[in-house]
């Protein structure tokens, strides 16, 4: 019904910048949200960041003022610029796409890893 396709993922050094992108295809009329999740090794998969189809945001503490996400809703793809980058951003990055009017299932990308060097 939706697929998502990630891109942006790498490995950098401490400080640097990256730029994900998560473009939406399939059923992705209506009100919704797009987003970033990130899972580190052996942790819980947490939010990094989501948008909904109207421009309201959300961000994790641990990446405000860091992290920068938005969006082309005609293009259906959401972004998230990653600055200043440190070790524990380290992680798999899953874009998460979810119709909100009409409901329906939540749908998650494959992962692209972002590895951050010392």
């Amino acid at each position: 019904q939706v697929q998502l396709v990630e891109s942006g993922g790498g490995l950098v050094q401490a400080g640097e910048s990256l730029r994900l992108s998560c473009a939406a295809s399939g059923s992705v009329f209506g009100i919704n949200t797009m987003g970033w999740y990130r899972q580190a090794p052996g942790e819980q998969r947490e939010l990094v960041a989501t948008i909904n189809s109207l421009g309201s945001t959300n961000y994790a503490d641990s990446v405000k003022g860091r992290f920068t996400i938005s969006r082309d809703n005609a293009k259906n793809t959401v972004y998230l610029q990653m600055n200043s980058l440190k070790p524990e951003d380290t992680a798999v990055y899953y874009c998460k796409f979810q119709r909100l009017v009409p409901n329906q299932r939540a749908y998650w990308g494959q992962g692209t890893q972002v590895t951050v060097s010392s």
